[in-house]
């Protein structure tokens, strides 16, 4: 990974941090920054999905991945929300 795509993949993990947690349902008691790692790590993660499917480069948007990261950072919020609910 070039440092061009670790930069882009940083901004598009904040992007999809805040989308995370926008579209799971209810309140999440988790500080923002939390919200924001969690879109960093899912975007990262995103990216390997989609290179393990064969569907991380394609031609003009790459939905499917951007699709990939958005469900990692729904789950991923969710499951941070639900740790610190029990702490």
């Amino acid at each position: 990974m070039t440092i061009d795509g670790i930069f882009s993949a940083l901004i598009i993990g904040l992007v999809v941090g805040a989308l995370g947690r926008l579209i799971l349902p209810g309140r999440q008691n988790i500080p923002i920054w939390l919200t924001l790692v969690v879109g960093v790590v899912a975007a990262f993660l995103g990216t390997a999905l989609a290179k393990l499917f064969g569907v991380a480069t394609t031609k003009g948007v790459d939905w499917i991945e951007l699709f990939f990261q958005l469900a990692l950072a729904v789950v991923g919020v969710a499951i941070v929300a639900a740790m610190r609910k029990k702490t």
